[in-house]
């Protein structure tokens, strides 16, 4: 006799990007974190943070990170909402809107854990296949089911929509459309003026990437109140702790340093995609803080295997779509120097 509902038991958890235990004698260039260290304004805020207050529960609301991206991105408080990372907002939007047997949508390849979120609901998963042009195969006139993501840029190739295409999406889409901007910062544009313009449109941000905050766990969603509301209610009544709340005003507030490390970051990203070229490599142009990359022979577990000998962590990726290359996520000046003789000398 099993006590789980079948579902649960059937299905294969999502698996993140290996962590090695002795993480500072490698060159970690496969989750995507930010390779410089938070703004010092958020050091200071956590620090000032710990001190007896902590025996207390925190602000249910998170009103604080609310009316500092509220003020940031010049939406109302009503239209925001904090999370415990992004991906507690897309579990959400999928609790709220699919019920059990009803379809949601994204793009293969995308993030592959919408897929584990809508069967831990129940739901009903429909893919679309995105070319590395950034073309959408058969996308209909019509889209039925009750949410579609868009990862924006796309995850793992780092493809970019406009606006405007994004815009006539959600025309298309008669659910809602999730836009996922969790590497919008490095980006040239975003949609969250989509969301006045559209009903239809929820774009959720994380802090991980761009701010450093990837052991926060901090996100949040811009959407019609309506939407906020109906999130507030399924959330956990204490989603972010006190150091938390505390992290992601003095984060949002101190737009210099993002800033920053964003054009630091960028300026790496085409440099070394440059000389990934120069090696024969095919790169794909990015808009995130990775480049997904094919060698010439095009067989990313070699060259992923070669790295890691040499304790060089990237991304592979088993699916045929995706294992002819590489994704490689933009780490330090030196950083990546050395990668590129480690692939020099693999060939």
């Amino acid at each position: 006799m099993s006590y789980l509902r079948k579902n649960i038991a059937d299905m294969t958890g999502y698996v993140p990007g290996f962590q090695p235990t002795d993480e500072f004698s490698w060159v970690k260039l496969n989750t995507n974190e930010n390779p410089y260290p938070p703004s010092p304004q958020v050091i200071k805020a956590i620090q000032d943070a710990t001190g007896e207050d902590l025996r207390k529960y925190p602000d249910a609301p998170s009103r604080a990170g609310r009316e500092a991206a509220a003020e940031l991105y010049g939406y109302p408080v009503e239209w925001v909402i904090m999370a415990n990372g992004s991906d507690e907002l897309l579990n959400n939007l999928i609790r709220a809107c699919a019920g059990e047997g009803e379809e949601i949508a994204y793009l293969h390849p995308s993030y592959s854990y919408y897929s584990t979120l809508a069967e831990i609901q129940g739901a009903k998963v429909k893919t679309f296949s995105l070319k590395e042009s950034g073309e959408i195969e058969g996308f209909p006139e019509r889209y039925t089911g009750k949410l579609f993501f868009l990862t924006n840029p796309n995850a793992p190739l780092g493809l970019r929509w406009g606006i405007e295409e994004v815009a006539a999406l959600a025309d298309r889409c008669a659910g809602l459309l999730v836009v996922d901007e969790a590497y919008a910062d490095f980006s040239e544009g975003n949609c969250l003026e989509l969301v006045r313009q559209k009903s239809n449109v929820v774009v959720t941000r994380t802090l991980s990437t761009s701010y450093s905050l990837a052991g926060m766990r901090l996100g949040l969603a811009i959407a019609r109140p309506e939407i906020i509301a109906a999130l507030d209610k399924i959330r956990d009544h204490y989603n972010l702790d006190r150091l938390a709340q505390t992290a992601v005003a003095a984060a949002l507030i101190d737009q210099d340093y993002l800033q920053s490390c964003v054009e630091r970051i960028c300026a790496t990203r085409e440099w070394f995609s440059a000389e990934l070229v120069k090696l024969g490599y095919k790169v794909i142009p990015s808009s995130a803080n990775y480049l997904f990359a094919a060698p010439a022979d095009r067989n990313g577990k070699r060259i992923y295997d070669a790295l890691f000998e040499r304790k060089i962590l990237v991304r592979y990726f088993s699916d045929p779509v995706l294992s002819h290359g590489l994704r490689i996520s933009i780490g330090t000046r030196e950083e990546m120097e050395k990668t590129l003789q480690a692939l020099s000398e693999i060939g």
